[in-house]
């Protein structure tokens, strides 16, 4: 995919946040009666009657406890959604989410953020990501929501 991949949440890391999330909350799965949460395991929008969950996510904190990095202040958590039982991940290697604006934040291999680029139109989104990406002190990129800044998925190079 241009030389780079979204990544969903990593199944072992949903496994731990299904009992308890990075908040230390233990997680309240519910039937999805519309559809359309963005779900972070599978990378797609939820069904009407899927079983989903909203917990507390610290994508950089869990990045840096795998590879000893300290990103010091740079650390946050939020809300993502993700189905409240496993499921088989992506089913697709097209970039998801890009319909609205976003925001895509560059991060370097110490945790420490770069930059980052708001995007309006759903054509630039992968000329943001090699631009990106093209940057050497970038160790990979965090896909943003606009409109709750909330983490939806994280982008590396192949």
């Amino acid at each position: 995919m241009n030389g780079y991949t979204a990544h969903p949440i990593p199944a072992a890391t949903l496994r731990e946040l299904r009992l308890a999330d990075d908040a230390g909350r233990t997680p309240a799965p519910v039937t999805d009666d519309e559809g359309g949460a963005p779900l972070r395991c599978c990378l797609r929008h939820s069904r009407a009657g899927e079983r989903i969950t909203l917990v507390s996510y610290a994508p950089l904190r869990r990045w840096a406890a795998r590879t000893g990095a300290d990103p010091g202040a740079y650390d946050e958590q939020g809300p993502v959604f993700v189905h409240a039982e496993e499921c088989p991940g992506p089913d697709t290697d097209r970039l998801p989410f890009t319909g609205s604006h976003r925001i895509v934040r560059r991060y370097s291999a110490d945790g420490h953020i770069l930059g980052g680029r708001l995007i309006g139109d759903p054509g630039a989104f992968p000329y943001a990501l090699r631009e990106a990406l093209g940057d050497p002190a970038v160790a990979f990129v965090h896909v943003r929501a606009v409109e709750y800044g909330c983490f939806l998925y994280e982008v590396r190079r192949d």
